[in-house]
């Protein structure tokens, strides 16, 4: 990846920068769209797809309940684009269907309501794939009515190793998607957004108008092109070791939510990171075997090979190894016994049943003692 950078152009990406120009063509046509936008984060990926749709207000976005635009983005779409959004909770727990987007998009002229503009959907979401024949039934729906639909694709290329699914196929029911190159690729910085010509010409003033017009962006768009030919091929394997490292957290009694779809593994109440690059996930809950998280993280902090840990999610990346979810898994075994030679009770392992549970966000940071 050093090479890469050090072999790129040295260009002004607000006129003209021929590596970061390379890497957008390239991820067009991976996408299969007319255009694409180098960008610095994901956040302002999104949040410029969506002021770029959204033209005349009143207006508003329908979304996910746990969607990246309506939690962790500090609020932008109104900030940004002075849109409400439609928070949705999945009737099935798992991912939007299309009931349950025809129960809760605003169509027609009530003068009351913001009419739905922007259905954003998120593919993964906490580690856990949209199905793509639910998202084309979406996406008819939504284009039917004449409105657009967005994609946080932040971990697309999660969903296109463990599927087989080209990246084109996930891309194409969708106006715009975002796709980050710093998680599941392991680049320093940067994500694309993708879409119609006219549509990036926009977005493309847009994002100087955010402040994210860039200078010399060869160096990063060199990293995000070594990222895709040679981190993007290790994803299986990241995958494989996620489920190892579920596998071993039910075995020893923690509760699981859902399996590792992807590299994530979401379970009630850890991320597991030695570098922050190239990631999969494991939501848990050490809770039923009395541990905290904070003595969690005390205790692998420690470790002869410390492990750093966050609060519910666990992050399996390309650069996590087998011999790490090991020390990890022998850490909560020893904090286990531990507790129960202090007269803790283990509750019973096995997943947990969701059906009539409050549905609520898995993430949950750390924080101090």
């Amino acid at each position: 990846m050093y090479l890469y950078a050090a072999q790129a152009s040295l260009g002004d990406d607000v006129y003209h920068e021929p590596s970061t120009l390379a890497l957008e063509a390239h991820v067009a046509k991976l996408t299969g769209k007319e255009a694409a936008l180098f960008l610095p984060s994901g956040t302002m990926s999104n949040q410029i797809a969506l002021r770029t749709h959204l033209k005349q207000p009143p207006y508003s976005v329908l979304c996910d309940q746990r969607a990246h635009i309506n939690t962790y983005e500090a609020g932008g779409t109104a900030f940004h684009s002075g849109a409400h959004s439609t928070p949705v909770i999945p009737s099935n727990r798992h991912h939007l269907t299309l009931e349950d987007v025809q129960a809760n998009i605003v169509l027609g002229s009530d003068l009351h309501c913001a009419p739905t503009e922007v259905v954003a959907l998120e593919n993964t979401l906490n580690g856990t794939i949209f199905p793509q024949d639910e998202i084309v039934r979406i996406s008819d729906y939504v284009h039917s009515h004449g409105l657009k639909m967005h994609l946080d694709g932040a971990r697309i290329w999660h969903v296109a190793a463990e599927t087989g699914t080209t990246v084109k196929e996930l891309c194409d029911p969708f106006d715009s998607v975002s796709l980050c190159m710093s998680k599941g690729l392991g680049a320093p910085i940067g994500s694309c957004l993708v879409g119609p010509k006219d549509y990036i010409r926009r977005a493309r003033w847009f994002r100087k108008l955010f402040g994210g017009g860039m200078r010399q962006t060869g160096l990063l768009a060199a990293s995000c092109a070594y990222a895709l030919t040679y981190n993007f091929p290790q994803l299986p394997r990241v995958h494989t070791l996620a489920r190892r490292l579920e596998q071993g957290l039910e075995d020893l009694g923690v509760k699981i939510t859902s399996g590792a779809e992807t590299c994530m593994v979401r379970l009630l109440t850890f991320p597991i990171v030695r570098n922050t690059h190239s990631f999969s996930k494991v939501f848990f809950d050490p809770s039923p075997l009395g541990i905290s998280y904070y003595e969690l993280v005390t205790r692998a902090n420690e470790l002869p090979n410390p492990i750093k840990l966050g609060g519910s999610r666990l992050v399996v990346h390309i650069q996590t190894s087998p011999e790490a979810v090991e020390d990890f898994l022998a850490l909560v075994k020893e904090l286990a016994e531990e507790k129960k030679k202090d007269g803790f009770l283990p509750e019973s392992n096995g997943h947990v049943e969701t059906n009539g549970a409050p549905y609520s966000n898995i993430y949950v940071r750390a924080g101090k003692k």
